[in-house]
């Protein structure tokens, strides 16, 4: 009797595992096809990749009914227990490579010109290798192989490295007015994207530590407080509310700014900056949709109304404030008047600032 239920788990366990072996298969030659659609300006591909995403979505509702069936249906214990809940995890991180490979085919029909060489290669690289990051992830769950999972997490730095870089000549190209704002922003999610599926090919090795050994390993920069900073533009308000804030040399926070729209710093805004002491002239300003680990970030800080709707009714997990305040490069007058509004502005985010960080540290900031 008992080998027989023991027979009827491995049962259910192989046709789980081959499912999820399925979908990542399905989720990995989308990105292969974002490749080459990309490298080939191949639209027609493209739209492929977003049309097939059906496929992706309907193997991952399949995968999370035989999970449940076979809790269920097994009553499982110790291992085939965290298998069962780490699949549901790994299942929904797979779904979410397939969206962002749909959103890398998007941006790809979105551009107005061709990827340009200097970056090219760069984005290819770092492609190939979040690709084999999610092939590797999946094979380590598939044979349970704790040290293939380490060391596929530790992969993960070098796509970060690749993604800076890429962000860095894309901001280049931009500045030298080389690239359209539409095609930076596209190019930008296009790398954004591409550095996310190497997240989720190590969020997926960490679900297989966990699954083998019980353990729950801690998310890497997990100890780091993340403050994201929004407004419409990140030309002005936002921007300047980081570079503030990253003066204020705290180690344990990681800021950012973002915008709706983005656009290029405005003049006014550099010329106020450079008097406090902050050269601006080779920032880039990075669109919301783009940002690192979004997911991750502990407090959301909204300059406009406009912005606050970016956020749904119900994003409870975010921590939200409206810090909204008048745009000062939008001031018109004489230097004085102009200059005037951006010190306001200046000493309001800097005070807010600087109770904030200080009520999350439990002391004032100097």
């Amino acid at each position: 009797m008992q080998s027989y239920l023991n027979e009827l788990l491995e049962r259910g366990i192989l046709r789980i595992r081959n499912n999820v072996q399925e979908m990542s298969q399905l989720a990995e030659k989308a990105l292969q096809d974002c490749v080459k659609a990309l490298v080939e300006k191949d639209r027609k591909l493209a739209y492929a990749v977003i049309l097939r995403d059906y496929y992706i979505d309907e193997k991952e509702k399949e995968v999370d009914r035989l999970c449940l069936e076979f809790i269920v249906r097994q009553q499982p214990v110790a291992l085939p227990l965290r298998f069962a809940y780490n699949t549901i995890r790994i299942n929904l991180q797979i779904e979410r490579v397939g969206d962002y490979a749909v959103s890398i085919a998007r941006s790809l029909i979105q551009l107005k010109k061709s990827v340009p060489e200097a970056i090219k290669d760069d984005i290819i690289d770092m492609a190939k290798i979040s690709i084999l990051m999610l092939h590797e992830a999946t094979r380590a769950f598939l044979e349970q192989d704790i040290e293939l999972a380490k060391k596929n997490i530790a992969v993960d730095d070098t796509v970060d490295e690749l993604r800076t870089k890429c962000n860095q000549k894309l901001a280049s190209l931009f500045l030298k007015q080389e690239i359209p704002l539409e095609d930076f922003d596209s190019l930008t999610t296009i790398v954004r994207r591409f550095e996310r599926v190497s997240d989720q090919a190590s969020n997926i090795c960490l679900e297989v530590l966990h699954m083998c050994t019980g353990e729950n390993p801690k998310h890497p920069g997990a100890a780091a407080f993340r403050i994201l900073f929004l407004s419409n533009y990140n030309a002005c308000r936002s921007l300047m509310a980081e570079i503030i804030a990253e003066g204020m040399d705290q180690p344990r926070f990681i800021f950012t700014s973002a915008g709706l729209s983005p656009r290029p710093v405005a003049e006014s805004t550099l010329k106020f900056m450079k008097t406090k002491g902050f050269d601006l002239s080779r920032v880039a300003p990075r669109a919301f949709h783009s940002v690192p680990n979004l997911e991750y970030y502990d407090v959301i800080i909204v300059f406009s109304k406009e912005a606050m709707k970016a956020f749904p009714p119900d994003a409870r997990k975010m921590i939200i404030l409206d810090w909204t305040m008048d745009d000062p490069s939008q001031v018109q007058g004489s230097t004085e008047i102009i200059t005037a509004a951006y010190e306001e502005t200046y000493q309001t985010i800097k005070s807010h600032l600087n109770d904030l960080i200080g009520a999350i540290i439990g002391s004032e900031i100097k």
